[in-house]
């Protein structure tokens, strides 16, 4: 496979040209050492779950080993003609709809594990105030508590309104709510390797961005940004990831996405430096 990054780079053009992309601590250092080279088809490490894109067949996802959960949105596998090989999953939505890449009939030892995904958004929502989105959901038996360890939310009241990245949660006993940090702007219009951990030890999500631990994003059983009770994992046995936003009449009206080597593991997988 050619670099990731010159692949990025292509598939980026390739899109614009097209018209889809508008312009637009302690715990971490306990972390394996990760090893970010990534082949689906070849990888001997046991991941839970791992898609390169590169052996599904170009345009609109019909049938993967995965399912798909869109409305007012689509899926579809990109190729750049120009590169020796390297695919992608282009995700695009219009108004407040979602699209979704799902892994069903999930299992995690001890309900733990890590994630990671590479990312490129072509715009975050400025309007309305608050606007809520979500790029990765868990979801399973329990008390009916969505984790969402990978969203976030604009909020006007920083700088001159900003989209910010923060854990969230719905659906449970903590509520409705979006644990957003001035310190984790999200930037549009490049690639971000995005990386979380759920450890049902202590209730606990990490986040890190480019390799780097983003410990201000951390929530726990107690540590977060919900009502007074503790925050507690439901047994999980689905993955949702993609894109959905939340209020209607949003600005930009439409979303669109990259996402590539999408993998869901008992260890840390990590990011190319």
């Amino acid at each position: 496979m050619i670099p990731r990054t010159a692949t990025h780079r292509r598939l980026a053009t390739v899109l614009a040209a097209a018209g889809l992309l508008v312009s637009a601590t302690a715990t971490a250092a306990a972390c394996p050492t990760p090893d970010p080279e990534i082949n689906c088809a070849t990888d001997q490490r046991e991941f839970l779950f791992c898609e390169d894109f590169e052996l599904l067949p170009p345009g609109e996802v019909t049938e993967a080993s995965w399912g798909v959960d869109t409305r007012d949105g689509g899926l579809t596998v990109v190729d750049d003609e120009r590169a020796e090989d390297g695919q992608a999953l282009a995700v695009r939505t219009e108004g407040n709809g979602h699209a979704f890449l799902t892994v069903e009939d999930f299992e995690a030892p001890g309900n733990s594990f890590y994630g990671r995904m590479d990312l490129f958004v072509a715009a975050f929502p400025t309007e309305p105030d608050w606007a809520h989105f979500t790029l990765v959901e868990a979801a399973g038996e329990g008390d009916g508590t969505l984790v969402r360890p990978i969203g976030g939310q604009y909020v006007p009241e920083v700088g001159d309104g900003v989209a910010l990245w923060g854990v969230g949660s719905d659906g449970g006993p903590t509520g409705d709510w979006t644990d957003w940090r001035e310190s984790a702007p999200a930037e549009a219009g490049r690639w971000t390797c995005v990386e979380w951990r759920q450890d049902a030890s202590d209730n606990r999500v990490d986040v890190w961005l480019d390799g780097e631990h983003q410990p201000d994003l951390t929530v726990t059983t107690t540590q977060h940004g919900g009502e007074q009770v503790d925050f507690v994992f439901p047994e999980f046995d689905t993955v949702r990831v993609g894109w959905q936003l939340y209020q209607v009449d949003p600005y930009p009206t439409s979303y669109d996405l990259l996402l590539d080597d999408v993998v869901l593991a008992k260890e840390r997988v990590g990011c190319e430096g």
